[in-house]
């Protein structure tokens, strides 16, 4: 199997979870913080729809500077706003997912003011970097519904709200 099939299982999965969670979003707590050191609501949601555009760094450049990252978007207003904004990203990123096992395995570099931080070959960093980090805010999204009395869907299983009776 190509690592490409591969990838795009996991992908389209954890994608797929991430936006049955994304769906269930109240739009009037989207302001809403469990700590003042935390995301929003809306916050986090708006983070989870930006994060498969890493992929398009990790696939098409050779390395990224740290220094020069864009700041955290603003978060989205609605719900409707915020899955809008999440498709396009996973249509656009899953396109950038066709590529060869050579170019999968080759290396990508995670550099700070020009200073290497690591490198590694590209299929581990868009494990890292979108896969993991999607599975990592998806869990505090989850967190962050409970919280907000909002049924939590199924996720790797069946959850409280979605179990066996």
């Amino acid at each position: 199997m190509a690592i490409k099939d591969a990838l795009l299982a996991d992908f389209d999965h954890e994608m797929g979870t991430t936006r049955r969670l994304l769906e269930r979003l109240p739009d009037d707590r989207l302001s809403w913080k469990p700590h003042e050191r935390s995301m929003s609501l809306g916050g986090l949601a708006t983070h989870l729809s930006t994060i498969p555009t890493w992929a398009g760094t990790i696939l098409n450049e050779l390395s990224f500077d740290l220094a020069g990252a864009p700041p955290h978007a603003e978060p989205h207003a609605s719900r409707a706003d915020i899955l809008a904004a999440f498709d396009a990203t996973v249509k656009q990123s899953r396109g950038w997912m066709d590529k060869s096992d050579a170019e999968y395995n080759g290396r990508w570099t995670l550099k700070r003011s020009g200073q290497e931080v690591f490198s590694m070959p590209r299929v581990a960093a868009f494990r890292s970097f979108v896969l993991h980090h999607v599975i990592h805010h998806r869990g505090q999204l989850s967190v962050y519904l409970r919280l907000n009395d909002v049924k939590v869907p199924a996720i790797y299983g069946p959850t409280a709200d979605e179990g066996q009776p």
